[in-house]
């Protein structure tokens, strides 16, 4: 099974079974993702984590499948149901629609309408009716099945016993089954309607009122829009085709025009359609659809949060950040290069207190007493009026002021991460904290967050959680090990997604550094309780350690190649250090003269990319942004200004922007640019900087639309 497994992985992805197999045999042995795409290239021929992904999920799958099939068997052999014919058919099948189909003509069931008139003998009268002989006489056949003791008392209910058995039959036929499932999955029509009495409760679904679409045309996030209206019993919703296709398909199959009780057999066509096919289908088509909406959706979710963690950090510098905020003030707080608290308090330059002298004083004081290299501003209530406060008190221009999105940040300052490191600190001071740290390495800091509650999502609580979760955690493991964690820096909740670790051996390394200092090598882990070798195999090539004896300590370049390395600074006459440093006697080493039994040329050449580039971040470098001056509310918004924006989040009809209003605004899918767009993402990325156009500004909905497209000649 396993050997036919990596047979259909393999052709579906469109590469050797060698390599599907290699995968399988790695991942089976504790190997993580991000470990064999970047360590074992030899192995799996080079395959990105994407594909290595994809043949595991796409095994675990195949295992599902087959441990369904193995309790089919059993049962069906306890039963003595089983059959070489259908055992044949059972083993033959990976598809769990059509699995469940073979199953379902002995699935023990509850008792049916068939089961009540094969309990009253008429089984023999089904059989003969749905012959169709010609001649038959589907009356006088049926009186000779009359028995009151068992309740027949007339022809004409041994012939409805008769078709409800047939009814039955042709639902249960797998060959039928399969034809009517293509049919709903091509051509039905998503009908939806408001439920009476809710329109008013409901306005927001008021486009869904009365819709009518075809499913393989529908959008995903209409689909789960309509679902959400229905789950709030707002809309009613049906999924299926035109009735006349469906029962022209099971006619052309079960019907012969010219045989006798021909009626008979159209009519438990009809019922067999009305009462168990059409159910049937349309709740597989629901769960079918969902599935593929969710995929949609956690897919432009993954790909939302991967840019966002990813977003370009400032680096360590010394930053002051502000939680802005009217009434309560704004709660400030200095850090360090790592991020370190060092002073925290309260000022009050906004309405209703306004004490701007003291503020600005306070700020002037604290920027010099720190060494404040950068300042954060939240970008929720009052923070254009912070940033715009701050701008006037004539700082130094080589501090950069910045706004810093907020998303998430109250959560975390109430979360146990929070608590564990700031005791004895409000929350509002935590939130604070957050916000600075997220200037200063954005992914360090949301990797304390719950994914969902980063705001980059679509549809995030309507969608499959399970799957939801699954999809978002691969992104962060991915992200995390891509640009790859210093060791002695490192929040617990950081390490917890390096490759190999997770949380009790991330709380072990903590444990470890605060008892005996920083970590002076990668082979000191092995010190750390319970990290064993495998797990040190794991996850030493993603941890860095920048001030390590060892210079390679501080490289992606894992500890099994170190020797490698070392053979190359021999053969030069030079030290790891003076290799390391000198990219013209790197271009001296012809790696081809490296290659051996475990190491060949991909290990080689990701070598010599780090030699050139030691512990060097994917990440962007930094930039600085700021809004339009002056435009800080809704209010202020003209239609026809062009002015500079940041994504905040892509959905499958368009891109909403930050433009320092409190408010996002949505570039539709249709105003990204000037030729046709299939996905947003195609054109923008979360994060990234953009002009955008005022198209319309609706105050009492609490909505702007925006255009990327430029103005239209006059």
């Amino acid at each position: 099974m396993r050997d036919k497994h990596i047979q259909m992985i393999a052709r579906e992805l469109l590469i050797s079974d060698n390599r599907v197999k290699a995968t399988l045999s790695l991942l089976a042995e504790g190997g993580t993702v991000p470990f064999i795409a970047r360590y074992r290239k030899e192995l799996t021929g080079g395959l990105d984590e994407t594909v290595i992904r994809k043949i595991r999920d796409r095994n675990a799958q195949l295992q599902q499948i087959a441990s369904r099939k193995e309790s089919i068997l059993k049962s069906l052999t306890e039963r003595k149901l089983l059959t070489h014919a259908l055992k044949k058919k059972i083993e033959a099948c990976f598809s769990p629609s059509e699995l469940e189909d073979l199953y379902l003509p002995y699935r023990p069931k509850r008792r049916t309408r068939a089961t009540v008139a094969r309990e009253k003998g008429l089984e023999p009268l089904a059989k003969l009716l749905f012959s169709q002989e010609i001649g038959l006489e589907p009356e006088l056949e049926a009186s000779a099945f009359l028995n009151t003791h068992k309740g027949v008392h007339n022809e004409e209910e041994a012939l409805a016993g008769a078709r409800d058995i047939i009814a039955e039959w042709i639902n249960e036929n797998p060959q039928m089954r399969k034809k009517m499932r293509r049919l709903f999955l091509t051509k039905s029509i998503v009908h939806s309607k408001v439920v009476k009495g809710k329109r008013e409760e409901g306005i927001k679904y008021s486009d869904y009122f009365d819709w009518n679409e075809p499913i393989d045309k529908m959008p995903a996030h209409r689909l789960l829009a309509m679902r959400r209206g229905e789950k709030e019993l707002i809309l009613s919703l049906s999924i299926a085709p035109p009735a006349e296709e469906a029962i022209r398909l099971l006619e052309y199959q079960f019907l012969k025009r010219n045989g006798g009780g021909s009626n008979h057999i159209q009519k438990a066509i009809q019922d067999s359609y009305k009462r168990l096919l059409k159910p049937s289908m349309e709740n597989e088509l629901r769960s079918h659809t969902k599935k593929t909406a969710d995929e949609v959706a956690i897919k432009v979710f993954a790909e939302n949060l991967s840019q966002l963690l990813l977003a370009p950090p400032l680096g360590p510098k010394r930053v002051m950040a502000l939680d802005p905020g009217f009434r309560t003030g704004c709660k400030l707080v200095c850090l360090n290069e790592q991020g370190k608290l060092l002073h925290f308090e309260t000022i009050y330059p906004n309405p209703p207190q306004e004490r701007v002298k003291s503020a600005a004083s306070t700020i002037r004081k604290l920027v010099k007493q720190y060494q404040i290299e950068a300042i954060a501003v939240g970008n929720g209530t009052a923070g254009r009026e912070t940033e715009a406060f701050l701008q006037t008190l004539g700082l130094d221009r080589s501090i950069t002021i910045v706004m810093v999105d907020e998303s998430g940040a109250s959560i975390y300052s109430a979360s146990d991460a929070a608590r564990d490191e700031f005791p004895e600190l409000d929350l509002t001071i935590r939130g604070a904290i957050s916000i600075g740290r997220r200037l200063i390495d954005p992914l360090a800091e949301l990797v304390k967050l719950d994914p969902k509650s980063i705001g980059v999502g679509q549809y995030q609580h309507d969608v499959d959680q399970k799957l939801l979760k699954g999809s978002l955690d691969d992104v962060v493991v991915s992200c995390v090990n891509s640009v790859g964690v210093e060791v002695n820096r490192a929040s617990k909740e950081l390490l917890t997604y390096v490759s190999g670790l997770g949380e009790v051996l991330a709380k072990n390394i903590i444990q470890y550094r605060n008892s005996n200092g920083p970590f002076n090598s990668r082979k000191q882990l092995l010190k750390v309780s319970r990290l064993g070798p495998k797990a040190f195999e794991q996850a030493a090539g993603f941890l860095r350690i920048s001030d390590a004896k060892n210079p390679l300590d501080r490289t992606a370049v894992h500890p099994e190649s170190y020797h490698i390395v070392k053979k190359m600074s021999q053969d030069l006459s030079l030290s790891l250090s003076e290799l390391i440093d000198d990219t013209n006697q790197q271009k001296r080493i012809n790696i081809e003269a490296y290659i051996n039994g475990t190491i060949g040329l991909p290990t080689l050449q990701d070598i010599m990319k780090e030699l050139a580039k030691p512990g060097r971040d994917p990440r962007d470098r930094f930039e600085p942004f700021s809004f339009a001056e002056g435009i800080n509310t809704m209010e202020d918004l003209r239609v026809g200004m062009w002015l500079p924006g940041i994504v905040t989040n892509i959905t499958d009809f368009g891109a909403f922007v930050d433009i320092g209003v409190h408010q996002s605004g949505l570039v539709h899918i249709s105003q990204l640019a000037d030729k046709y767009v299939k996905h947003p993402a195609d054109v923008v990325k979360v994060h990234e900087r953009v002009r955008v156009r005022v198209v319309e500004v609706d105050l009492r909905r609490k909505r702007i639309a925006l255009s990327m497209r430029p103005e239209s000649p006059e």
